[in-house]
């Protein structure tokens, strides 16, 4: 009997350390688990991975929290850029670069990720940016949002950049889809929640989609990959435990749509 007290207070350490930890992976930059990344550098290279920081509906945009623009960031973006590196022969810059609509700076930079799109909250003033940005031939894929409710929001905020043109289904004989990989079949690429759901869909978003908005040349100006998570697949293909297949084809597309983007 003189053993318990001391077991309760284990049991209390234990749990308080879990309660810590998951607080700490949830509001702490996500850097600080990947001390081996390096930090933005200043490079230069024929191609440079943006990543589009912006305000959403669950107030992510300083912070670093998930479920914003940052999710996966930054160990996606710089383990999809080493596959960049060994698989095509593209001087990729080893860092990502950060992009504010806010900022004039963007247009510096031809090619740009954004993550989260289905809760995105654009001023008019960054939808004014961000058309200016395309037209002038930026290119910008949207990922990871799933279900009816996130298309609603992301076309929203599309409606805003975009009020007379709209999203349309790619063919598999787009160009987009054979710059460099053949992408007849494609399948859904879904999130990290895979291993143990063992459901490739979230939410309502069971048919995936391959997007894109055009320009009136019928350049993609917008590619859009709907109930996907491109980003998970690239942060994860060092995982065992995460299906190569759908890696592979998480790198094989985004490797297309950077050479259509900086090629078109």
């Amino acid at each position: 009997m003189k053993f318990r007290p001391r077991m309760l207070v284990v049991l209390f350490v234990l749990v308080l350390n879990t309660v810590l930890v998951a607080f700490q992976f949830n509001d702490s930059p996500r850097w600080q688990f990947e001390e081996d990344a390096p930090t933005e550098t200043n490079e230069k290279a024929e191609f440079t991975f943006g990543r589009l920081r912006f305000a959403s509906s669950g107030g992510y945009f300083g912070g670093w929290r998930r479920g914003g623009w940052s999710e996966d960031f930054p160990k996606a973006d710089r383990q999809f850029v080493e596959g960049v590196r060994r698989l095509t022969r593209l001087d990729a810059r080893s860092t990502e670069k950060v992009l504010d609509l806010d900022s004039d700076e963007i247009f510096n930079w031809p090619w740009v990720y954004a993550v989260n799109v289905g809760r995105w909250n654009l001023t008019d003033a960054q939808a004014k940016r961000l058309r200016e940005y395309l037209l002038r031939g930026g290119f910008l894929l949207a990922d990871n949002f799933h279900g009816a409710a996130e298309w609603e929001t992301f076309l929203a905020g599309m409606h805003k950049v975009f009020p007379d043109r709209s999203a349309e289904d790619l063919k598999n004989s787009d160009e987009i889809f054979h710059v460099l990989y053949d992408l007849d079949e494609r399948f859904q690429i879904p999130g990290y929640q895979y291993l143990w759901t063992g459901k490739t869909y979230e939410r309502d978003g069971i048919e995936p989609h391959w997007r894109a908005i055009r320009d009136d040349k019928g350049r993609i100006l917008v590619a859009i990959c709907h109930n996907m998570h491109l980003g998970d697949a690239w942060e994860h293909a060092d995982d065992p435990r995460y299906p190569e297949r759908f890696s592979s084809l998480a790198y094989r597309t985004g490797i297309n749509y950077i050479i259509y983007g900086m090629t078109h």
